[in-house]
C-alpha cells in the first residue's frame, strides 16, 4: 500500500492529519537535515497506522516535502 505525505519540518508542534484517504499532512519538530525529519515522519506515520516503523519505507521524495511512503504488509 502506498500513501502520500506532505511534510513540514521545524514545526512548533508535531501532528499528523489525514487530508483524504491515503494522503496525510505531517508536521515534525526535527530539521530537514541528516535524515532527521524523514525518520520522525516514519515514526509518526507508523504510530498513527499501528504498524512497526520497519514496515514503512520512503519510496519517493527523500529530499522533498512531498513524499510517497510504502507500507509493507506482513500477510
Amino acid at each position: 500500500m502506498y500513501i502520500h505525505v506532505t511534510v513540514t519540518s521545524n514545526a512548533r508542534r508535531e501532528e499528523i492529519k489525514e487530508v483524504k484517504k491515503l494522503h496525510f499532512t505531517v508536521k515534525v519538530k526535527e530539521p530537514a537535515e541528516e535524515n532527521q525529519a524523514n525518520i520522525r515522519v516514519r515514526e509518526l506515520v507508523a504510530a498513527h497506522l499501528g504498524v512497526p516503523r520497519a514496515k514503512i519505507r520512503i519510496v519517493n521524495g527523500h529530499h522533498r516535502s512531498k513524499k510517497v511512503l510504502s507500507i509493507i504488509n506482513s500477510n
